[in-house]
């Protein structure tokens, strides 16, 4: 029988890297102000990271005691004190931990090689954080494939395959690295008709060639060859034969040079209903999931870098009243987006043009470097022919629950005359003139004045990493 000691040996060797005994190595993370050093030991380092060993190893920089030191500007002290809690006492306590935090985590530990830690935190954002993974899809995604973490590669191919537009509509589309686009367009269960598919495909590969004609009418031989190698590992993925007569005509056919020349007589053949025998291979159809109720058979989804589904169902039962959320499937409300941050613009400026006069608007906000999402509701409008005030009972502002924020906070409009504040040479949208505001470029929450209580701990200006404004109507 062997007995286990694991959890003193872990306290012993936690307790060595913080009182710094006998190390050899000086390891500086960030830049400065905020630049901070760790002291550890090269014989610890080469049995439990041994990248870093490699390091200390090519390391020519040494301080006045003749201590080798490693510099990581790039890594931030927080996630570097993880990686080394982890290296030193094989643990580490991560409640409480922004999400961003722990991605930031997932990426340095992939760097470091250190495998075991990889596979444990991708396992860890996905049973614990599947909000955020959602909400920083495009991120996600495109990182998982850079770095070939295969579990987030996989979870996030399975809500691709159901939900396609997070990805295919998604700004970052045309940066998508080729490995992933394969993955997504072999998908048997890919819930996107054919031709949208080939639309994607050719968008995609245009973009990746700068200096091809924007006019396919101007396009020469040379152009199309360019096209067609950068396809070369897409094209053989298209369920040619599942395409409409019409579409291969007027998406297809005009792209016939990229695809071998009997393969588009098979195409021709297929589609003009001829017996005659094909060499092409046929791809099965896409199962394609429909739903035989139409009663129960409406599939709510919102394109948003910011809200998940579960946030809209929310919202919108704040905005109608009701004790219980809404079902996600059952959001009584279309939300359509009107405005995005990052496509459009943060300026004041261009919430006016996008958002002038119209009612029932949401309007979100990502905070950077948290997991707060901050937002309000207004059913009549801003307008910028007005100054002052506007009146209203319904409007309210809030905080939702998300990755580590568990609770979320509504805060309704308790003085009505003062709901709404228009403004245009100053303020973008504004809720109660200092309780939630886009001020100038930026957003920040003055004073708590015309709503119920506070939707974030701090007051003053906050930094963002998007907003998004929608305009909803009942469906």
């Amino acid at each position: 029988m062997t007995l286990n000691f694991y959890e003193n040996l872990s306290n012993d060797y936690v307790k060595l890297l913080e009182n710094g005994n006998e190390y050899n190595i000086i390891i500086e993370v960030g830049e400065p102000p905020v630049m901070q050093t760790f002291k550890v030991h090269s014989t610890v380092l080469c049995y439990r990271c041994p990248y870093l060993y490699d390091e200390f190893k090519k390391s020519t920089i040494n301080n006045d005691d003749n201590i080798k030191i490693i510099q990581k500007p790039q890594i931030s002290a927080k996630v570097f004190n993880f990686i080394l809690k982890y290296i030193y006492g094989a643990t580490i306590n991560l409640e409480k931990v922004e999400t961003s935090i722990i991605f930031d985590l997932l990426m340095t530990a992939n760097q470091f090689q250190l495998e075991e830690l990889v596979e444990r935190l991708q396992t860890f954002l996905i049973e614990n954080h599947p909000s955020w993974l959602k909400l920083s899809f495009s991120k996600i995604y495109n990182s998982s494939f850079q770095t070939d973490f295969k579990a987030l590669q996989n979870y996030c191919n399975d809500i691709i395959a159901k939900h396609p537009n997070l990805i295919f509509e998604s700004n970052n589309f045309n940066t998508l690295p080729e490995t992933a686009l394969v993955s997504i367009i072999q998908r048997d269960d890919l819930q996107l008709e054919e031709s949208k598919i080939w639309d994607y495909i050719i968008q995609w590969g245009i973009s990746q060639n700068k200096t091809l004609p924007s006019n396919i009418d101007d396009w020469v031989d040379k152009d199309f060859q360019i096209l067609k190698i950068t396809l070369q590992q897409c094209l053989p993925h298209i369920r040619y034969f599942q395409i409409s007569s019409k579409d291969i005509m007027e998406k297809v056919f005009p792209y016939q040079q990229i695809l071998n020349k009997k393969l588009v007589t098979d195409i021709l053949k297929y589609s003009m209903a001829l017996n005659e025998p094909m060499t092409s291979t046929i791809l099965p159809p896409r199962k394609i999931v429909t739903n035989q109720l139409p009663n129960r058979g409406y599939t709510f989804q919102i394109t948003s870098s910011v809200i998940t589904n579960e946030h809209a169902a929310e919202i919108a039962s704040w905005i109608d009243k009701k004790e219980v959320t809404y079902d996600v499937n059952n959001n009584p409300y279309e939300f359509n987006l009107i405005l995005r941050g990052s496509r459009d613009g943060f300026q004041k400026n261009v919430f006016w043009n996008l958002c002038n006069q119209k009612t029932n608007l949401v309007v979100v906000v990502k905070v950077k470097d948290t997991d707060e999402i901050l937002g309000g509701y207004n059913p009549i409008s801003w307008n910028s022919d007005l100054i002052g005030y506007c009146e209203t009972n319904d409007s309210f502002i809030f905080s939702l629950k998300n990755g580590n924020i568990k609770n979320h906070i509504l805060s309704r409009v308790k003085d009505a005359n003062n709901a709404i504040y228009n403004y245009s040479n100053n303020f973008g949208p504004n809720f109660g003139g200092n309780d939630f505001r886009l001020c100038r470029n930026a957003f920040n929450i003055h004073s708590i004045n015309n709503y119920e209580k506070l939707i974030r701990k701090t007051t003053g200006e906050f930094s963002i990493d998007d907003y998004e404004v929608f305009q909803i109507k009942k469906r």
